[in-house]
C-alpha cells in the first residue's frame, strides 16, 4: 500500500496530502481501490468519510478505465504496424531463408558427424 490514503476534510486539500489518482501507478490505484471496497464491506468506513471514500473510489475507477481505454486503442495501432512488419519480413524473406536453410544444413551436416541421431534440436 505505497499510495497515500484518502483522508482529510475533503478534496479541497484540507488534512493529510492525498495522492492524486493520475499519479498513482495502475497497481497502487488497484490496491487503494481494493482497500476502500474492503472498508465498505466490512463496515468499517467512517461515517464522516463515506462520501470522501466513495468519491475516490469513483475517481480511482474512471482513472483505471481510461488507462485501459487509452492502453487498448494503443495496441490496437501497434498490432497492425507488427503484422505488416511481418509481412514484409516473410515476402522479402527468401534471401533470409535461405540463409536459415544454410545454418540447418551446418548444424545437421556437425550433427551427423560428431553424434549419432540425437541432432541438437533448440540451438537456434
Amino acid at each position: 500500500m505505497a499510495a497515500t490514503k484518502a483522508s482529510g476534510t475533503g478534496s479541497d486539500g484540507g488534512g493529510e496530502v492525498t495522492t492524486d489518482v493520475t499519479e498513482l501507478s495502475y497497481s497502487d490505484a488497484g490496491t487503494q481501490l481494493d482497500t476502500i471496497i474492503e472498508e465498505f464491506e466490512t463496515g468499517v468506513v467512517d461515517v464522516d468519510r463515506l462520501v470522501e471514500q466513495l468519491e475516490r473510489a469513483t475517481d480511482i475507477v474512471d482513472e483505471l478505465d481510461r488507462r485501459l481505454r487509452r492502453t487498448r486503442m494503443r495496441v490496437e495501432e501497434l498490432v497492425p504496424r507488427l503484422e505488416s512488419i511481418g509481412s514484409a519480413a516473410d515476402s522479402d524473406g527468401t534471401e533470409d531463408s535461405d540463409d536459415e536453410d544454410d545454418v540447418t544444413d551446418a548444424g545437421s551436416a556437425a550433427t551427423s558427424a560428431g553424434s549419432d541421431d540425437s541432432g541438437s534440436p533448440g540451438l537456434f
